[in-house]
């Protein structure tokens, strides 16, 4: 469906006519690193989300998770995330090769404050540096140096509207299509779905292949 003209909001006036303008003290929360205070958040989280753009400008986001604290502070302007195994597409790690813009939104389970940063990416092959985010005897091949131009924390409307940690709303999963599902309706009809689906929950339950 082609969106119609009268739809778009093409300039900044009529956006600021919906969304108002900032405080003073919201655009004073963004920083240009770290702080004691910041680190904290990076140090809790268990899951972010990583944000990256190809050179075409399509956007990509990707999620990446581990125990807290699996995002590195070398310093109070740079991040080191551990690049693990995942699904060989590598479009993240792609994406970064044509454009070193990264956006990482940090959530920490239980919590309604979000942590936001932006800034630079590169990807890193140095085992030195790499060593620390050993897991399980698997120290990364690769990770992401992500030096940071914007941190701050955004407040919890989103999760309050969602009820996102609210264990009565969560889901089972059996009401959505599994991954073998999804496989069989986009490639083969005769494709194994069940064989798929419980291969890989064999493997994820052996911890094969998460490090």
């Amino acid at each position: 469906m082609a969106m119609p003209s009268e739809w778009r909001v093409e300039s900044e006036d009529r956006l600021r006519r919906h969304v108002g303008v900032a405080a003073p003290i919201t655009r004073e929360k963004v920083k240009p690193a770290l702080d004691d205070d910041l680190r904290r958040f990076v140090e809790s989280s268990p899951y972010v989300c990583v944000g990256t753009v190809d050179r075409e400008g399509r956007c990509d986001v990707s999620p990446r998770g581990d125990d807290p604290g699996f995002v590195r502070i070398l310093d109070d302007h740079t991040l080191v995330l551990p690049e693990r195994p995942g699904n060989r597409l590598a479009d993240t790690l792609t994406n970064l090769l044509a454009d070193p813009s990264i956006g990482l939104l940090f959530l920490i389970p239980g919590v309604g404050d979000s942590f936001r940063v932006n800034g630079r990416g590169f990807i890193t092959d140095d085992e030195e540096l790499l060593a620390a985010s050993e897991v399980e005897g698997s120290a990364p091949k690769l990770g992401i140096v992500v030096e940071i131009e914007e941190a701050y924390t955004q407040c919890s409307k989103a999760l309050i509207r969602s009820d996102l940690w609210n264990p009565e709303r969560h889901i089972d999963r059996e009401e959505l299509p599994s991954g073998g599902e999804i496989l069989r309706s986009l490639n083969d009809p005769s494709f194994d779905a069940e064989q798929y689906d419980r291969e890989r929950a064999e493997r994820y339950a052996r911890r094969e292949g998460l490090y």
